[in-house]
């Protein structure tokens, strides 16, 4: 595993922080790959029940190290090779059958911006600001920004928000629902770890099927029942399922197993 990303076990969170702090954790290339293994790493962990995804250093992601980028004298014809690791780490974020929360401290600006809304539930520092800054750069946003932002904030928000290119603090994405909880900055692991045990003690299947459905939800209503109709009954036959009901009607707390 690359220096630039550095993974944790926290109980049965798995925590991936991006480390390059001297530039605000902004991206490279060869730190999309190291990011995108240790999200499949975390995927295949049966052990691992929750991600949380932060940057070191007091910010969560400046977005792509232009600078470095523009420094490779090839970087025009690597520009494939460029986009398809950036959309990977997207992909691999949303495949992934975990819950992944991003602890937002700092910049979150531009892919570092979508890289948190393509996360599934996000806490942010009181610091904490995001922005779609692609158009100041003459860009439109190439991480999901324009699916995600829609959905989180409705289409004329998100316009204002991808045109305007406005850096969007903390209370405000919190009051727009884009952030479940707005701490201060020495709280924010905390805030985040909180989060996850709730995560940990759900059930993963239940869970992983609900972030199937709610990605694909596009289309008519009978596509979406159709959906559900498919994972619903999947989880109606295991054994998360019984415990569920079994602790519901015991007034305890369920041990979910996964299976």
């Amino acid at each position: 595993m690359s220096n630039d990303v550095l993974v944790e076990n926290v109980a049965a969170t798995r925590i991936v922080t991006i480390n390059r702090p001297r530039v605000r954790n902004a991206l490279t290339v060869q730190t999309i790959d190291a990011l995108r293994d240790a999200m499949r790493d975390a995927s295949q962990d049966p052990a691992v029940r929750c991600v949380v995804m932060g940057g070191a250093g007091g910010h969560f992601c400046a977005g792509a190290d232009h600078r470095a980028m523009l420094a490779d004298p090839s970087f025009d014809s690597h520009l494939e090779t460029y986009m398809a690791a950036f959309h990977g780490i997207i992909r691999e974020v949303v495949r992934c059958p975990k819950v992944v929360v991003a602890m937002m401290a700092g910049a979150a600006v531009g892919f570092g911006a979508d890289l948190a809304f393509a996360c599934d539930l996000r806490v942010a520092s009181t610091d904490a600001y995001a922005q779609e800054k692609f158009t100041q750069i003459g860009l439109m946003p190439d991480g999901g920004g324009t699916f995600w932002l829609p959905r989180l904030v409705g289409t004329a928000r998100a316009m204002e928000m991808i045109l305007l290119a406005d850096r969007v603090d903390a209370p405000e994405l919190h009051r727009l629902g884009v952030v479940a909880r707005v701490v201060e900055g020495g709280s924010l692991r905390d805030a985040a770890l909180v989060l996850a045990r709730r995560i940990e003690s759900g059930s993963p299947l239940a869970f992983a099927a609900v972030k199937r459905a709610l990605y694909e939800a596009s289309g008519s209503l009978e596509d979406a029942l159709c959906r559900a109709r498919e994972q619903q009954l999947k989880l109606l036959r295991t054994s998360d399922f019984r415990e569920g009901v079994a602790a519901w009607l015991e007034k305890r707390e369920p041990r979910f197993t996964g299976s």
